[in-house]
Formats: C-alpha cells, sequence, structure tokens
C-alpha cells in the first residue's frame, strides 16, 4: 500500500484529500501547524493516519518531517499543501512579507527536505505542489500570493530539472487550482468560477494517481491561464482585473 505524506492537512484542499484518501484505507501521514483536525482524523482512522506539528516557516521542520516518515512506515508520494494568502489593498509589508515566507521559503524548504529523502534513500517517489492559477501573472490585490505561487511552478521545474540530471526516479505534478472555497478566500465575497472542495477533491486525487506534469483545475482555469499569459505586461497592468472579481 502506498504511503502519502501531506503538508497542509489541517483545512481545506490538504484536509480533504486527506480525509477521503484514509477514508479508502490509504496511509496517510499528515502535517500542519495546527494538529486539532489532524488529531481527529487519527482518532476516525487510527490505522491509517499518523500526524506531526510542523510549521514549514521553521528551519527545524525537515527533522519532524522525517519523524513523520518514519511514524508513517515510509513516503511514497510528498503533497504540498501548506500555504497562505489574503487581501492585502493596504500592501501591509508584514502580511506580503508572511506571505513569501511560507508560500515561497516554506515551500523550498519542504520540497527540497522531501527531494533529498528520495535522493538519499535511493528510493523512487512522487513530489506533488499545489501552487494556482494566480501563479501566472502578478495580481493587484494579491501581490505577494500570486508572485509566490509562481516561485513554486518555477521551483518544481528546478527540482524536476536536477532530478533528471541526478538521475534520482522522482515524478513531479504541479497543481494548478483555480478559485476554491476554503478558508483562503474571503467569506464575504463570490467568485467567478469559483468551485467547492466536493468537486476539487477528486480531481486532486485524480491528478495525484495519474501524475501529470502540470495540472489545472479545471479546464476553464487552464484556459483562462493560457489567455493570460499571451497578454504582454504593457497591457495586463491595465487588465480591469478587479472589476471581474478574479481576485481574493
Amino acid at each position: 500500500m502506498k504511503k502519502i505524506i501531506i503538508m497542509g492537512a489541517s483545512s481545506g484542499i490538504g484536509l480533504s484529500v486527506a480525509e477521503a484518501l484514509a477514508s479508502r484505507g490509504v496511509k496517510v501521514g499528515l502535517a500542519a501547524r495546527r494538529v486539532t483536525n489532524l488529531r481527529e482524523l487519527k482518532d476516525k482512522y487510527p490505522d491509517f493516519v499518523e500526524y506531526e506539528s510542523i510549521d514549514v516557516t521553521h528551519q527545524n521542520a525537515p527533522e519532524i518531517l522525517e519523524r513523520l516518515i518514519e511514524k508513517t512506515g515510509g513516503m511514497d508520494i510528498y503533497f504540498h499543501v501548506a500555504g497562505i494568502g489574503a487581501e492585502n489593498h493596504d500592501l501591509t509589508p508584514q502580511s506580503e512579507a508572511e506571505t513569501v515566507t511560507t508560500n515561497a521559503t516554506g515551500f523550498a524548504r519542504m520540497m527540497c527536505a522531501a527531494y533529498n529523502f528520495y535522493r538519499n534513500n535511493k528510493q523512487p517517489g512522487q513530489i506533488v505542489g499545489i501552487t494556482s492559477v494566480a501563479g501566472t501573472n502578478g495580481i493587484a490585490s494579491i501581490p505577494a500570493y500570486s508572485a509566490s505561487k509562481k516561485f513554486a511552478s518555477a521551483y518544481i521545474v528546478a527540482l524536476e530539472q536536477r532530478a533528471r540530471l541526478e538521475k534520482v526516479p522522482v515524478t513531479f505534478t504541479d497543481i494548478r487550482p483555480g478559485w476554491v472555497r476554503t478558508p483562503l478566500l474571503n467569506s464575504e465575497k463570490s467568485y467567478p468560477m469559483e468551485m467547492t472542495l466536493e468537486y476539487v477533491t477528486p480531481l486532486v486525487i485524480k491528478a495525484i494517481v495519474k501524475h501529470p506534469r502540470v495540472q489545472y483545475i479545471d479546464w476553464r482555469y487552464e484556459l483562462l491561464a493560457n489567455l493570460w499569459k499571451l497578454i504582454p505586461d504593457p497591457l495586463w497592468i491595465r487588465f480591469p482585473i478587479e472589476k471581474l472579481g478574479l481576485s481574493l
């Protein structure tokens, strides 16, 4: 039975995927800063769930990841979901810095740790990262979030290139969701093409199983992202994205 580690499993996509897999008898190792929901899943599926409290912004996070891998009995798949984001119309510097610290620095720290596990143990594996359609271009109301997601996608590309150079048998998948109704979204707003967790969760699991190089969720956002890529910067900065409701 394959074993999957989910980093960022306390809410949203991470928690939903964790419960879906555990309910099917998949061995899951769960990690997040807050462990209340992880503990409840452990109580519900005691034979299939292990967990640890891990803050990806802390330097000791890779060491705790190793402990979680040992408790889980191995790691065939590393699934990184941990991330934060919110509208920052006032451009509060601390808020921007915290987003970058979690979504970029923390992402690099843990993806690197996962890669090193496979490389050092000479073990085949799979690394899956949740990035975002927002990483396609800089978005006015969420500059740090959109930039950090672009960083994450580029980091996955770099790791995959390194794996090929070093002949490490690891596959990589960059999952790019659009707007999903999770705690990241403004609860007082609705969004065009907004998706529910019930709709998104099986699509994410399918992407993990099929492991394409890049998977947009869903096809509408793939079309949107490809259109955005065609817009040159001088036009993009004049694009009325706020009026279209396409920000957090």
